[in-house]
Parts: C-alpha cells; sequence; structure tokens
C-alpha cells in the first residue's frame, strides 16, 4: 500500500454532482441551474415564504383577534392527579418540587390546583394558586393549600 492507490472505503462519501466542467459531463453550459432569471446567478438567496411574487400565504390568510401580552399562563393540576401521586408515592406534602420530579410541571411552570376529583388524605399542598373548590376540598379532607 502507498500513497498512489488510496481510496475512501465504499459508502463513506456521496458522489457529488460536478459542475461547470465542460459540456462532455453533461453539467457543463449553465451548470444545471437553467436560463437566466434570479436563480440562475451567483448569490441568489430567496426571502423565507417568498412564492415568486404571488401574495404569500402569511399574507393571504385573514387575521383577527388579540393576544394579551401580559396574559399570565397556569399549568392546572386536577385533585384526582394529586390524590393518585399521593397514593403512589406516598407522599405527607405535596411540594412544587415533587410535581416537576413526577413530570406534572415543568421548572418555569406556575401552578394552579383545580378542583376536579377528590381527596382523600388531609396533605399540605404547595402550588401558585388555588381554585375556591380545591381549596375547600383540600381543607375539608383536613390539608392544608399553601400559596408559594
Amino acid at each position: 500500500m502507498n500513497l498512489s492507490n488510496l481510496k475512501p472505503a465504499d459508502g463513506s462519501r456521496k458522489q457529488r454532482k460536478r459542475v461547470g466542467r465542460g459540456e462532455g459531463s453533461g453539467h457543463g453550459g449553465t451548470s444545471t441551474r437553467g436560463h437566466k432569471g434570479a436563480k440562475s446567478r451567483s448569490g441568489y438567496k430567496s426571502k423565507i415564504g417568498f412564492e415568486g411574487g404571488q401574495q404569500p400565504l402569511q399574507r393571504r390568510v385573514p387575521k383577527f383577534g388579540f393576544t394579551n401580552p401580559n396574559r399570565v399562563e397556569y399549568k392546572g393540576i386536577n385533585l384526582d392527579t394529586l390524590q393518585e401521586l399521593i397514593d403512589r408515592k406516598k407522599l405527607k406534602a405535596v411540594t412544587l418540587n415533587d410535581l416537576m420530579e413526577n413530570g406534572l410541571a415543568g421548572k418555569r411552570d406556575l401552578v394552579k390546583i383545580l378542583g376536579r376529583g377528590e381527596l382523600k388524605s388531609g396533605v399540605a399542598i404547595q402550588a401558585h394558586k388555588f381554585s375556591a373548590s380545591a381549596k375547600a376540598a383540600i381543607e375539608a379532607a383536613g390539608g392544608e393549600a399553601n400559596e408559594a
């Protein structure tokens, strides 16, 4: 083996189209870019969403409504989900860390406890907000609702 007969392993390199190497190659002349127009020129780059002069979809579709930039989004967790978590993990208190570790809330989520289902065990629950029905159900079961 010497430098004159080295070659890459089979399948390790893709065959590329060698353009602009004369007419005999089949890719000479226009170098597979067709004739005239912006796409045939060097440095051509189209804008995102450009549809060749036709009105782009993003401008054709009607827009309506209003998105409040100051909206506070809460991740809702119901009492039945919490009861299931308490039964599975045998928790004495439910903190935000417990909810994160069990995939019920993300690190930056604001958590609101909602009132669907029932709570059988009296545990202290920590969250950012509680619905009125959830707070009543927690206190009726002998637990406490702590806002973080």
